[in-house]
């Protein structure tokens, strides 16, 4: 009867995380990188010198060979995903590739309402690295000045140890 009972139990178990697991939007893998306290404490930015490019996905899964970065976005959307949304993925690819030496095939987009598959080709790769470089020589991309006097959260800041303005 009790080996019953924990049986039964653990097949409710499997099922729950199951259900949990696909509400989050997140894809079956295991979780190598987080932009969240909720599941480990916030990692360090991805960063390539070469773009001078940084950034922090929410998530970054791995699944078997795969590393894939995950964007989850608060929003709604309705037909498609928002060019800014695409090109921000890309970057976390871009970024994943660098810092992983694996290239991504795609990146998720999970929006309130639905997910987004966006597939990582050389021609987004391209867009990208034109973007940026038209963005920097506009002025658009540059380095911001810190905006707080708290030295507690600049311990917790994931630029803490790249920051020359960091709080002592």
């Amino acid at each position: 009867m009790i080996i019953g009972l924990l049986f039964g139990l653990g097949i409710f178990l499997l099922w729950l995380a199951n259900h949990q697991q696909k509400a989050s939007g997140l894809p079956g893998g295991e979780i190598i990188y987080a932009d969240t306290s909720f599941w480990r404490p916030v990692e360090k930015p991805l960063y390539d010198s070469n773009l001078d490019l940084s950034g922090r996905p929410d998530y970054i899964i791995r699944q078997g060979n795969q590393v894939i970065p995950v964007e989850l976005k608060s929003t709604r959307v309705y037909k498609a995903p928002y060019d800014s949304h695409i090109f921000q993925l890309a970057s976390y690819c871009y970024l994943v590739h660098t810092t992983y030496n694996v290239r991504p095939t795609h990146g998720i987009l999970q929006y309130k309402n639905r997910a987004f598959r966006i597939e990582y080709t050389p021609g987004l790769e391209s867009s990208l690295i034109a973007l940026v470089s038209e963005m920097r020589a506009k002025g658009h991309l540059r380095n911001i000045d810190r905006s707080h006097d708290s030295a507690q959260r600049c311990q917790n800041c994931g630029f803490v140890s790249s920051c020359d303005q960091q709080l002592s």
